[in-house]
């Protein structure tokens, strides 16, 4: 076994035992076709957690959409966002020719699905999400295909508190939803509201 897989199998290990997480999958169940998995985003653990609740067939055909800036700035962070195949995207310097939507989308070919946090920047998990920004909405609008799977994360931002270094054992609940499609002609605005309006109802199941 490689080291990247021993490291692979000591994240989902180690997100289960601090996480305690329970997965609820509501009219929807695991596939390997491809998705966006899209969630509320309260912590930098979300993505590792998320992911490590996945079924290992899943994990091995979805990459986490990380912020690059947090996940490269040390060679340990850059290990493991490597080790749960973490697609990393940078948010300060984004380039005309070259955008985030373009490369995830490249990135995905015809094989993978992601995972991502469409509010962007963290929520204080105290209060109502933010909105959503216009990525998910452009990633449906040029693959129509793909299965946008809302998903609520509810507890981890107990688990590693802003500021905090070493997280605190807790349970947290991930409940995973019914997936949704972009209608045709639907404006920008009244489809992420409806998107983040499908990640909200799963927090009141």
């Amino acid at each position: 076994m490689s080291t990247m897989t021993l490291t692979s199998h000591a994240i989902v290990l180690l997100a289960k035992l601090f996480s305690g997480f329970t997965v609820r999958w509501v009219d929807c169940q695991p596939d390997t076709c491809q998705r966006i998995y899209f969630a509320n985003h309260t912590s930098h653990l979300d993505a590792v957690v998320l992911w490590s609740a996945l079924p290992r067939e899943l994990r091995a055909v979805t990459r986490p959409v990380a912020a690059k800036d947090y996940w490269s700035s040390s060679w340990f962070k850059q290990h493991l966002a490597h080790s749960f195949n973490a697609l990393l995207v940078d948010r300060k310097e984004i380039k005309v020719h070259k955008s985030p939507i373009d490369i995830m989308l490249k990135q995905m070919g015809d094989v993978y699905s992601l995972i991502m946090f469409p509010e962007g920047g963290r929520s204080s998990g105290e209060s109502e999400m933010t909105d959503f920004k216009s990525g998910l909405f452009y990633m449906a609008k040029k693959r129509p295909d793909l299965e946008l799977v809302p998903v609520y994360i509810d507890n981890v931002n107990r688990i590693l508190p802003r500021g905090e270094i070493l997280p605190v054992p807790l349970l947290s609940c991930i409940t995973i939803g019914p997936p949704i499609f972009l209608e045709t002609g639907e404006p920008k605005h009244v489809f992420l509201k409806r998107a983040k309006a499908s990640v909200q109802r799963l927090k009141e199941l």
